[in-house]
């Protein structure tokens, strides 16, 4: 085996030995950018997966820019593909992986594409070996990674490259990248005989971790798109097209697993999903009610909105159901890891941002959090500072600090006890969902009571909201204590925020209101305008004034699309978009002479009517809506011949008719009515009547506001 692969390395890594030619050829197949390594030998010379030009823009700013600079353009050009490939939340997904101490790991990232996670994998690897389709993304790729010397990246289609890849990775990575098994490798089992041919090159104790959708993740079934085909319930109804990207449930990736023989595998559950993950589960360590709220994450396209998914969510971890319905999974083939739960706080300025994980070592669990980069490292280690000085000013009192220790002499990471108990804010939820407002005020006083002690002290955390208090009993435990300042800050101005950050969360605790809250912390408006102020401010020093996941997608500009709204507004408009048609005989119109033609409306917006009458009918009166209104008569035919509706005394209304000016639009006149009830008339007794007629009426109709209408209708 030695041999084999000592002789892959010579045919992919050695420039050519003998003639010139044969050199000069070898050449031509590799390039270096920066200390990145490029190998063309497998390319076909044209790349067969692109996003078109957006990746000539994509390889112009990483050619331009460094990466510290990408959190300000992808705010200033609020692009989809930007913000997809650039973001470092995409490295989320990977990054919190427990490689071995000492940079040892030996790493093969198939699909690397743009770089979105290469990076976070050459961080913590002796060498990251890349396989992408695309020459344009691999350069992309090769620029942002500049200066990363561990990178070698063969581009061309995974299974030209296989068969000259090494056999001792210890980690093999696939993000996003399984569900094109088909289009990577073809035949009659295309996932199988994938996953066969990664195992071929997995060392022996090493891992492949696959990040997937899930294609019954809740987002689906809520309203979003699916995300290679770009429709509606795709997934759901287990692609019924033939072509295209597939993605698997739960229960297939295992089936798929268990075919290739493999017997030991682990899941976790990216959440909201894989792509800008902010929170990691496991089968050890699941969700509980109250912590999914983050889900309007569409950015990439348009989407509906069925039903509130942080509600469907609840019910799903209170039925343990939510493995079978996350958006994403992180598949682990081979050992599980240690780390159970991870949550990323990484979308804010550079010194702040950290990683909170729960550990399991030795069937003890505790929590780490952990700087992401040199610069948080003093925030980090002022945890230990705040601990200190919070136990102190709660000493004798009631509300307990959850204890905090050095875990690494290099400071970049500090340990807490995990703390047993239910959070504040489940319990609050609970009395509020039971219509116990007095409950909720029960346990509001007490938590204002407890978090009061010995106020003047000068240390406080500004940022002890609910769900940062573990309730167990009659112990109250503050676990996350990361803003704690040291200077006095009013106990009325923290509950209140502790209040007003718990309204945002939950669109259904609005019903609670801020008033009494006012009332029992003695707050006026004025004060409570100072706070919401104050609370802006600390979001922008959190942020470095980077704008939020939420503002992005709004900036953006993808729609949310309630189905609820469409249907409310088709019951509100119900009672008035029916057409009433009357008959006059020769005795005028009356009510008795008249009827509601059905299906007249085809959609909101248009009418085709079709009405059959005898000889006898004289004149025929349409009410087109029961409102104020506007029509463009586009169609009038009697008996398959146009009715001259331009002629004198043939149409009449109790609107203004507008003839167009042109001689061919003259027969389709607009009208605009100023009255609830319109009606146009059409004089049937010198259109040559037969003993059965048939009168054809199609029109475009608009509903207008009253005044609008009648500033319209007696205009000039």
């Amino acid at each position: 085996m030695a041999e084999d692969r000592e002789s892959r390395d010579k045919e992919m890594l050695t420039y050519g030995q003998g003639d010139e030619e044969k050199a000069g050829e070898n050449q031509a197949k590799r390039e270096e950018i920066g200390k990145v390594r490029l190998d063309y030998s497998r390319y076909s010379g044209e790349d067969l997966y692109s996003d078109g030009q957006v990746e000539d823009e994509l390889l112009d700013i990483v050619k331009h820019h460094p990466s510290s600079e990408f959190a300000d353009i992808i705010a200033e050009r609020a692009s989809w593909p930007v913000l997809y490939h650039l973001s470092p939340l995409r490295e989320n997904i990977l990054e919190w992986v427990p490689f071995p101490a000492g940079k040892t790991a030996k790493v093969l990232e198939v699909g690397s594409g743009c770089g979105a996670v290469t990076g976070a994998l050459s961080a913590k690897a002796a060498s990251v070996t890349c396989v992408d389709l695309s020459r344009k993304r691999s350069l992309i790729n090769a620029y942002r990674h500049r200066e990363c010397g561990n990178i070698l990246i063969h581009v061309g289609n995974f299974k030209d490259i296989e068969p000259c890849l090494e056999d001792d990775f210890d980690f093999i990575c696939l993000t996003g990248v399984f569900e094109y098994g088909r289009d990577y490798i073809g035949g009659d089992r295309p996932y199988e005989d994938f996953l066969r041919l990664l195992l071929s090159h997995l060392a022996e104790g090493g891992r492949i971790l696959i990040a997937i959708e899930n294609k019954y993740g809740l987002k689906y079934f809520a309203g979003c798109k699916e995300d290679h085909l770009g429709t509606y319930f795709s997934g759901i109804e287990n692609y019924r097209e033939p072509k295209g990207a597939r993605t698997f449930g739960r229960n297939g990736l295992e089936r798929i697993f268990r075919s290739c023989g493999v017997e030991e595998y682990h899941f976790y559950y990216p959440y909201p999903d894989y792509k800008f993950m902010k929170m990691l589960y496991s089968d050890e360590y699941l969700p509980g009610k109250g912590e999914l709220s983050y889900n309007m994450r569409n950015f990439d396209r348009d989407r509906l909105l069925l039903f509130d998914e942080k509600s469907a969510f609840d019910g799903l971890t209170e039925e343990e159901l939510f493995p079978l319905f996350s958006n994403s999974y992180l598949a682990v083939i081979g050992r599980d890891f240690d780390v159970k739960y991870v949550k990323y706080s990484n979308d804010r300025a550079p010194e702040y941002a950290i990683r909170t994980e729960i550990v399991m070592e030795g069937g003890e669990a505790y929590v780490r959090k952990c700087a992401l980069s040199e610069a948080a490292r003093e925030h980090v280690r002022g945890m230990e500072v705040s601990c200190d000085r919070l136990r102190e000013r709660y000493r004798g009192g009631r509300l307990e600090i959850n204890a905090c220790s050095p875990e690494d002499r290099e400071g970049m990471s500090v340990r807490f006890e995990f703390i047993g108990g239910v959070p504040l804010s489940q319990l609050m939820d609970g009395c509020l969902e039971r219509g116990d407002t007095e409950g909720f005020y029960r346990y509001f006083r007490e938590y204002v009571d407890r978090i009061g002690y010995n106020c003047e002290y000068p240390a406080a955390d500004f940022d002890p909201i609910f769900s940062n208090i573990l309730v167990e009993g009659d112990r109250w435990t503050l676990i996350d204590y990361e803003w704690t300042f040291g200077k006095s800050i009013q106990t009325r101005e923290l509950a209140f925020r502790a209040v007003y950050c718990y309204l945002l969360e939950d669109a259904r605790r609005s019903s609670l209101g801020m008033d009494r809250v006012l009332r029992e912390l003695s707050v006026t408006q004025e004060e409570a305008e100072a706070y919401r102020s104050a609370e802006t401010q600390f979001q922008s020093f959190v942020t470095g004034n980077r704008l939020s996941m939420a503002q992005l997608r709004d900036k953006i500009g993808r729609r949310m699309m309630r189905p609820q709204d469409w249907i409310d507004r088709y019951e509100d408009s119900s009672a008035v978009n029916r057409v009433q048609v009357y008959e006059d005989r020769g005795g005028g119109f009356s009510e008795a002479e008249s009827f509601f033609a059905e299906d007249a409306y085809q959609g909101e917006n248009l009418i085709d009517l079709e009405l059959r009458f005898g000889g006898e009918v004289r004149r025929i009166r349409v009410d087109p809506a029961f409102g104020p209104c506007a029509v463009k008569l586009r169609e009038a035919t009697l008996n398959g011949e146009a009715v001259p509706l331009s002629r004198r005394k043939v149409l009449s209304a109790n609107g203004r008719v507008a003839f167009p000016a042109g001689k061919e639009e003259r027969n389709r006149p607009s009208i605009v009515f100023g009255t609830a009830d319109p009606g146009m008339c059409i004089s049937l007794e010198r259109l040559g009547r037969r003993e059965e007629n048939i009168l054809h009426l199609r029109m475009d109709i608009v509903r207008l506001p009253l005044s609008m209408a009648e500033d319209l209708a007696g205009g000039r």
